[in-house]
């Protein structure tokens, strides 16, 4: 198993292990002009460029917001206000409440995008939850799209052995300490259902019947490995699989679809994080995604959250 930093930085270098050369046209541009070091001019340019690009796009993500907040007090002034606005059938409040669970987790997410920059200058949003909280969440939000009668049935279950039984059923096998199943964890709630949402959305995408989710820990490290049946990765596609729009043939059935950005996400968070991301995989082996991050563990009541 070899780690995603390796792989870029073997990528970066040419067959025999030497970093490739600038053209030469880049080293005189810029010293005919006397405008000082070319490098570090271009780097300046790339920079202002790219700072540029950012506040275009933080700005997009922003303006979200708004339509956002609309929908979420249309849906919920329809739930909450039946007298005003006349009485709902059964099944029209379970559609209603998913659309407003639906509408919250897109709020969520644009929350998360607008935060990235946050934390790639090191701000993270740490916070105490159980793991019990955070596996159940995550379970529900991707299951809500793809599935909503098991986001129904995870509600329903106060106990592990339930919820592992109800996953089962749909060729999902998760594996969990019961101890560490309700214990409490510091870190980022945010990043880490992003982290496992991702992972697991990659993994129901492209196996043939079966994925395993292991959540452990290991000395001062929370661990998380996602495991796929299907036709797995070639070794030359490695790292390839984290850059962006970049995507494997997939089967037409599957009902989650993607960008090819899931994956190039969960890198920058889990890098962001402090932690580290790892892939083992070969042609026809399946796919195991794991991945370790640091975090503070402290013993509460037991319970769920």
């Amino acid at each position: 198993m070899i780690s995603i930093k390796e792989l870029f930085r073997l990528r970066s270098t040419n067959k025999n292990g030497v970093q490739p050369a600038k053209p030469l046209h880049d080293s005189v541009h810029g010293a005919e002009e006397g405008h000082g070091p070319p490098e570090i001019e271009d780097r300046s340019k790339l920079e202002a460029a790219s700072g540029r690009n950012k506040i275009k796009i933080d700005l997009l993500v922003h303006d979200l917001k708004v339509p956002l907040a609309v929908i979420e007090a249309g849906v919920s002034t329809l739930l909450n206000r039946q007298e005003k606005y006349g009485p709902l059938t059964e099944k029209q409040e379970k559609v209603l409440v998913r659309a407003l669970r639906n509408t919250k987790i897109t709020q969520a997410l644009v929350n998360d995008a607008l935060e990235l920059g946050r934390s790639r200058a090191g701000v993270i949003n740490a916070s105490h939850f159980k793991v019990s909280y955070w596996v159940e969440q995550s379970l529900m939000e991707i299951f809500d799209l793809v599935d909503f009668g098991i986001s129904e049935d995870i509600k329903k279950y106060s106990d592990l052995a339930g919820l592992k039984g109800a996953l089962r059923e749909k060729g999902i096998a998760l594996v969990v300490d019961e101890d560490l199943w309700c214990e409490e964890v510091c870190l980022d709630e945010h990043k880490m259902r992003q982290i496992f949402r991702n992972l697991l959305s990659n993994a129901l995408k492209y196996r043939k019947d079966r994925v395993e989710v292991h959540v452990g820990k290991r000395d001062d490290h929370l661990t998380l490995s996602v495991k796929d049946d299907g036709e797995g990765i070639p070794a030359a596609f490695h790292n390839r699989i984290f850059e962006c729009y970049f995507q494997l043939d997939s089967v037409d059935s599957c009902p989650v679809r993607g960008h090819g950005l899931g994956l190039a996400g969960v890198l920058v968070l889990v890098e962001d994080l402090g932690g580290r991301l790892l892939l083992e995989s070969d042609a026809g082996r399946g796919a195991t995604f794991s991945v370790e991050l640091p975090f503070i563990l402290e013993r509460r009541g037991q319970g769920r959250r």
